[in-house]
């Protein structure tokens, strides 16, 4: 059985060692910081480390995930239901949805649930509405699943929480949606908490002063709203002298691109510009390309989610300076345990939360084996540089 009582613990040693003494990356910075603003700004993430700031959709307080835990007395239990469970993604191909979907598989191997059906939406309602109603026709005993729309595929998830389908969601709950009567429960990561931890790093990069950007996710999302609000209340209220010039919106599907094009309009129409702050990872990597195009390697970005690609980034100490992480991985194994537990009719929280993890230069190779329950790729550990 996989051990994740200690993640909490994991993540506070392993960040606050890694923080401590750190200094800015990113465009192979030269610059003095002032040491005082960046020990004050160290000072500030040794305290909300392991420590989950978000509440949920409905205002809940998070419980923790050693609350989700199912015993391996409960495994033999639920192996001999014979149960079957959907995967059904707002998208794939990611990282991040990567690690989620090894996560549920592992568990529910463990748990003896087959997995029947895994599917990926490309971000769009309707696609993701009709995934659903093909899914339904195989009568599965749980999905897992994170709404692309709160609102349009409701009615959907409707009809599978009617059919008797014990729901788990990740990040995002349908619209109208009540926890322990529609769902079982929802399990996301600290995004506020990711928010806060990447107003951090960008603004220790930056000295605590300078001019920024922000590329938020334009969309009616739950987690990345939380993203996006726990960055700007951070710098606005702690950072008098850090600037947001600009703000600009990503709808997608294709983030990467969407970034790329904002960012370089941001970079023309601000010269003086520091630093960009990009949602997450797939957008940040658009905001790198629009850097590389316009020259503008000096720029410093933070973002969130330890995709390979931001990843080989900071172990380069280029551009990306610093990013709050989620545990994907001990989310998926979460959402699996919570929908089991529900089957063995035992009360279950309605939000279940893991701690941002404070990603940059000095840490991102022990971070990935943290995230992703593996060691880094090859392509992230020959790129990094002491």
């Amino acid at each position: 059985m996989k051990i994740r009582t200690t993640v909490v613990a994991l993540v506070a040693a392993m960040s606050i060692a890694a923080l401590a003494g750190c200094t800015p990356a990113g465009g192979g910075a030269s610059e003095e910081v002032d040491p005082e603003i960046s020990a004050e700004i160290d000072a500030a993430l040794a305290e909300i480390t392991g420590q989950v700031l978000s509440t949920g959709p409905n205002g809940e307080e998070p419980a923790s995930v050693d609350t989700t835990v199912v015993t391996d007395a409960q495994a033999e239990e639920i192996a001999a239901m014979g149960l079957t469970a959907a995967i059904v993604m707002h998208y794939g191909g990611n990282d991040w949805a990567n690690a989620q979907i090894a996560g549920l598989n592992a568990e529910f191997d463990r748990l003896g649930i087959e997995v029947i059906a895994t599917t990926d939406a490309d971000f769009d309602p309707a696609t993701q509405v009709s995934q659903i109603e093909t899914v339904l026709t195989q009568d599965p005993d749980i999905i897992v699943s994170i709404p692309t729309d709160t609102v349009a595929t409701a009615s959907a998830y409707r009809r599978a929480a009617e059919q008797g389908v014990k729901l788990v969601f990740m990040d995002n709950v349908p619209d109208g949606f009540v926890a322990g009567q529609d769902y079982v429960s929802m399990v996301s990561a600290d995004n506020y908490g990711n928010g806060v931890t990447s107003a951090y790093l960008l603004a220790r990069a930056l000295g605590g002063e300078g001019q920024i950007g922000v590329i938020y996710h334009e969309a009616d999302f739950f987690v990345t709203q939380q993203r996006y609000d726990g960055f700007v209340e951070t710098i606005t209220e702690e950072f008098p002298d850090i600037e947001i010039v600009q703000e600009q919106g990503i709808a997608g599907p294709d983030f990467a691109g969407d970034a790329q094009g904002v960012a370089n309009a941001m970079l023309t129409r601000h010269a003086d510009l520091d630093g960009i702050w990009a949602v997450w990872d797939v957008p940040a990597e658009g905001v790198m390309a629009a850097a590389r195009e316009t020259g503008r390697t000096d720029i410093k970005i933070a973002t969130q989610d330890l995709g390979t690609n931001v990843a080989i980034a900071l172990a380069k100490n280029e551009m990306i300076v610093g990013l709050g992480a989620q545990l994907p991985y001990d989310q998926g194994v979460a959402e699996a345990d919570l929908a089991a537990l529900s089957i063995l009719g035992v009360d279950v929280p309605p939000y279940v939360a893991l701690s941002s993890l404070p990603v940059d230069h000095e840490n991102v190779l022990e971070a990935w084996e943290l995230v992703y329950d593996a060691e880094a790729p090859a392509s992230v550990r020959d790129a990094y540089v002491d």
